[in-house]
């Protein structure tokens, strides 16, 4: 055991990401000494959080308001309840869940992180927006708020507190320890049990040694669980995939890093906590491969605009209300009974530089770094992240004319995942019925009609959706075209809590001393999103039950 980690505590967190920083910064503020334990290296510390892009979900903001977008609890409830589709006898406390964070979310949740230092983006985004149904699943307005420093300026409040805490010795680390199973004595967890790993060097995000050096065992009076899902590894999330998305890929990449492993789900079930809604996931249908990628399969996603066409593997375009930034698993669902494990976008230069983002906060430099003449320059030449794709990624196709752009595409077609050829005049015909449809302020395309109804926000007018124009006019070129992978994301299910982020056994009570927040719990209940993500509720997701796990453990030991 090393000396940082003594045998025992008042409480001790099992990772070090983002909802166990701030369940260790809320208990220790409340007086407990605090055991924060991971199986990765110190430089690791954040988790996933650090890789985000650092979107959340706020109501009725001053953001919101000075963007002229009308936002209440009322409508922002209604959104998440239609999305959720909560429809089994388990989602009673996930239930109980989205309405407690939607409250938080329209409550004190901005003012919380405002008093730490955490600022966002002026412009407000629109992410998910939905099915087209009022009572269905979507964002019925913006509420993505892009934090100032993305990731890090997420991590960085929470990292800061709990550094701060351990300079006084109320908090401890025991990096490089992996608990390899919880323990209950009388019905009662008292602590976990695993290996020591050796220390290890490595930067973040890449995958770290698992030689093993020595043993360990701690006690607590309370243990948090905050270890994350299962989207790193993919033999698990085909295991795990809902035969109502169709069958599971064969190929995707990776959304997060090797060590997103999910084996805490199974050592904490292993210890008498239940696991509800593992079938709800979320997994995004915009992925590229990253060409200067951190770990393996490194996949990113593209956060579109609007305006692309989408096409499947065979080169149809996709129906309503499949556009690129509106329904994922629907879109999913979609995809998955073409029998390809890819799609495609066809744009052009016009609608890459305004529409196109990368999810991650190393893909964008400028709202990382907090640098207003980078924010400023991507919008006067585009975004320059997104330029290195066209110029290296594997999966763009840059062409002047259609006739070169569908041999680029097919030679794609002929790398791993393979599929068929696209048919240059089928594609044609359908850029060239899309392209009539813009000679008017107004289309039957439903696409179209989203595009100029975005664009009535403006957000989106500004820095988001590009004004409408032919695909084919060559003043907007050259042509692009990307195939776009699954990329594994999040897992939406997980340990069942209560409102105080208790562990429920299957018999529906607390396991006394154990606990559980983040990803490892559905964000919160075991699945407080339900079937769907509303986007930006991730992070949120983590901060509201870090919190509450905290505070609760604090309060009952």
């Amino acid at each position: 055991m090393s000396a940082e980690a003594p045998s025992s505590t008042d409480i001790l967190v099992v990772g070090h990401g983002l909802a166990g920083l701030v369940a260790a910064a809320e208990a220790a503020d409340a007086g407990k000494q605090v055991l924060l334990v991971d199986q990765e290296p110190e430089q690791s510390l954040g988790g996933q959080a650090f890789w985000s892009l650092g979107g959340l979900f706020f109501v009725d903001s001053p953001e919101q308001r000075r963007m002229g977008i009308k936002d209440s609890h009322e409508l922002a409830l209604q959104d998440w309840m239609g999305s959720a589709q909560f429809d089994r006898e388990e989602d009673l406390w996930p239930r109980r869940w989205a309405e407690a964070y939607v409250d938080f979310a329209a409550g004190e949740k901005r003012s919380w992180l405002r008093g730490m230092g955490h600022r966002v983006f002026p412009i407000v985004g629109w992410a998910e927006r939905g099915d087209g149904r009022a009572d269905g699943h979507g964002n019925s307005v913006p509420r993505f708020h892009l934090t100032w420093g993305t990731g890090p300026g997420i991590v960085e409040p929470f990292e800061r507190r709990v550094r701060e805490h351990a300079a006084t010795g109320r908090i401890r680390f025991a990096f490089r320890h992996r608990v390899d199973e919880v323990l209950v004595e009388d019905g009662t967890c008292v602590g976990v049990r695993g290996k020591v790993l050796e220390p290890s060097s490595i930067e973040r995000g890449y995958a770290s040694s698992r030689v093993e050096v020595g043993d360990f065992e701690l006690r607590a009076q309370a243990v948090i669980v905050t270890s994350g899902g299962i989207g790193g590894d993919h033999d698990l999330v085909r295991k795990a995939w809902p035969a109502r998305l169709g069958e599971p890929p064969r190929s995707m990449v990776s959304g997060v890093p090797a060590h997103v492993d999910g084996r805490m789900i199974r050592i904490t079930r292993d210890a008498g906590a239940r696991i509800i809604n593992d079938d709800r996931m979320w997994h995004y249908v915009e992925g590229i491969r990253n060409w200067d990628p951190i770990w393996a399969n490194h996949g990113i996603r593209i956060l579109p605009g609007p305006s692309s066409i989408w096409l499947d593997a065979a080169g149809k375009r996709l129906p309503a209300p499949f556009f690129p930034g509106f329904d994922t698993l629907g879109t999913l669902k979609h995809l998955r009974a073409t029998g390809y494990d890819y799609s495609w976008f066809v744009l052009t230069k016009s609608i890459i530089d305004k529409e196109f983002a990368l999810s991650g906060s190393e893909q964008n430099p400028d709202m990382t770094g907090r640098s207003v003449r980078g924010v400023i320059d991507r919008a006067r030449k585009g975004p320059g992240p997104v330029h290195a794709f066209m110029e290296h990624g594997e999966d763009f196709v840059v062409a002047d004319s259609l006739t070169e752009l569908v041999a680029g595409m097919n030679r794609l077609a002929d790398r791993e995942p393979e599929g068929p050829r696209v048919d240059e005049a089928a594609l044609r015909e359908i850029i060239e019925r899309r392209d009539r449809e813009v000679a008017n302020p107004y289309a039957k395309d439903a696409q179209l009609t989203a595009v100029y109804a975005a664009r009535n926000y403006r957000g989106d007018k500004l820095s988001r959706v590009a004004k409408p124009h032919r695909i084919l006019d060559p003043e907007h070129g050259p042509l692009i075209a990307v195939k776009l992978h699954i990329l594994s994301r999040k897992t939406l299910g997980g340990l069942e809590t209560d409102l105080s982020g208790r562990c429920l056994t299957s018999a529906g009570v607390p396991l006394p001393g154990l606990y559980a927040a983040g990803e490892v719990s559905g964000f919160g209940g075991g699945g407080m999103m339900g079937y769907n993500a509303l986007e930006g509720t991730f992070l949120g997701g983590c901060l509201f039950s870090g919190r509450t796990a905290g505070r609760a453990a604090a309060a009952a030991v």
